[in-house]
């Protein structure tokens, strides 16, 4: 974190902006995190405090920011009464505040952050369904359906291909699971998982009921949690 002070041209009395730059730097001091100093970068309007963030290359972006504006309240007269006022009207302070800057920018950060392997929670690929077999079309997608029905992206690939490349396009599509389903997930209401991060947990010849799964999918998500794990 950053706090950006008075830059050299700026609207506003030097009180005013030393008595925002006190309240900022209070407020950085009480959040228990450590900060820098960035004399000169505030906004001509008042000071701010910068959130800075590393990409994939170290190279160093501001996106979130929350700014203090004690000059639009002026030029446009605002007032109000406090709850626990009475008599005179009082000035109020107005913030600016960016939760993620610029939207384009930090989709592009994360983009290449994460270089494809979305986690769960915002991957735009969650899962693929792969029937071994034409027979098994029908289940396949029905397990899409209701993945689907549960708020998850699922695509299913009814295509010709081998099974190994039916598997092998997930992968490179990098899928956070990809469900093979046959005879006995269709006998048993289950799926076979590949999972896209933890090569030594795909449990290649154990099916698992699809309901479970399901269930940990939603925990996964709600988590928000950068792993893949299905606990």
């Amino acid at each position: 974190m950053e706090l950006s002070t008075r830059p050299e041209k700026y609207v506003g009395d030097l009180e005013t902006w030393n008595n925002a730059e006190s309240k900022l730097e209070r407020a950085l001091n009480n959040s228990g995190y450590s900060w820098e100093l960035n004399p000169g970068d505030g906004a001509f309007y008042g000071p701010k405090i910068d959130i800075m963030i590393s990409d994939a290359l170290r190279r160093w972006h501001q996106c979130a920011t929350i700014q203090l504006d004690f000059q639009l309240p002026n030029r446009f007269e605002l007032d109000y009464r406090a709850k626990d006022e009475t008599s005179d009207l009082v000035r109020p302070v107005m913030i600016h505040r960016a939760i993620l800057g610029s939207v384009e920018r930090m989709s592009a950060i994360l983009t290449e952050h994460f270089a494809g392997k979305w986690p769960f929670w915002i991957s735009p690929r969650q899962v693929l369904v792969v029937p071994v077999g034409v027979k098994y079309a029908d289940y396949a997608q029905s397990v899409q359906k209701k993945l689907a029905n549960a708020g998850f992206y699922a695509d299913v690939d009814l295509s010709g291909n081998t099974l190994q490349k039916k598997v092998r396009t997930g992968q490179l599509q990098k899928y956070n699971f990809i469900f093979i389903v046959g005879e006995q997930e269709q006998t048993d209401n289950s799926v076979n998982i590949r999972n896209r991060d933890i090569q030594e947990l795909q449990n290649k010849n154990e099916a698992v009921s699809l309901d479970t799964v399901i269930k940990q999918l939603q925990t996964l998500y709600d988590e928000k949690r950068n792993d893949n794990a299905l606990v």
